[in-house]
Parts: C-alpha cells; structure tokens; sequence
C-alpha cells in the first residue's frame, strides 16, 4: 500500500477521497483535460489521414514512437502503448503492408525483431508532425514563449505523474 508522504499509514486512495477531489481546482482540471483528449484523439484521426488515408488512427502513435525511438521490439511497442500482443501483431502487419515499417532482425539478440520505420514511413510522419509544430506555433503565436515552455513542462510533468 502506498502512504501519502505523512507515514500515518493512509492509503494514497483514502487519502484523496475525503479531501479535494471537490475543490474548484479539480474540477477544472478536470473539464479542461477532458476537452484537450478530445480533441487529441480527433486530431491524431487527421494526422493518420494525412499520413496515408488507410492508415488507422490508433497506429499513428506508434508511428511517432518508433520515430522518436528508432527501432523497437513489438512486445516494448504493446507496453508503451499499452495493448496486447495479439493488437499490436495486426497494428504493425497494417502498417507494413502500407510500408511505413518494417522488420529487422535484433543485433542484440538474433532471436528477436525490430520494427523500424521505412524511409516512406520517415518522410510521411516527418511532414505530418513538422505541419502540426507549425499549427502550434500559429495558435500559440500571441504566447510568450516562457508560457509555451511552461505548460510543456507542465504537461511533462502530468504524463510522468500519469505512469506511476
């Protein structure tokens, strides 16, 4: 059982249910994420589009991973993503069959894959999220870029809170 930090033995869960899940702040937080991941998932929908107009919006992700990344195993892909083996097996059949990935025999270990995106799958993600920095540069234009900075901090901080 997690404690709260005050070592009295409280659960993390206990702890938030009597106190401030009700508090203005929450409830804010709260509504203005709920619209963000709306629009998120509306707008990873175009981003696969413009990728390639087959391509489902759920694998956009892992097109970005493994842009960021470089190559991946398929089981390190399902974890980070969070899906089974069995989704993540026919995501990446997809994609090679739209030949945005491809598979390449581990050098660490000769018994297992890598997928890595192809030279098409780097050009097309490339334009795609290099099109979406520049959507945020113009919607963002009138920001200080301290502001910009700090909700990126911010929000790296909420996703590295989100994974424990």
């Amino acid at each position: 059982m997690h404690e709260d930090g005050n070592g009295d033995g409280r659960g993390v869960e206990s702890a938030v249910s009597g106190s401030g899940v009700n508090q203005p702040e929450f409830l804010a937080l709260e509504r203005e994420l709920t619209v963000l991941l709306r629009r998120a998932r509306a707008n990873q929908g175009e981003m696969a589009r413009e990728v390639h107009p087959d391509l489902e919006s759920s694998a956009y992700g892992l097109l970005v991973r493994l842009g960021e990344c470089g190559g991946q195993r398929a089981t390190e892909l399902a974890a980070y993503i969070g899906v089974g083996k069995a989704t993540m097996s026919r995501q990446l059949r997809a994609l090679e069959e739209l030949g945005l990935v491809a598979r390449e025999p581990d050098p660490a270990d000769g018994r297992a894959w890598l997928v890595t995106l192809t030279q098409e799958g780097q050009d097309r993600v490339g334009r795609v999220r290099d099109a979406r920095r520049a959507r945020y540069a113009r919607r963002l234009a009138s920001w200080d870029p301290r502001e910009v900075t700090e909700l990126a901090r911010l929000l790296h901080e909420l996703n590295r809170g989100m994974e424990k």
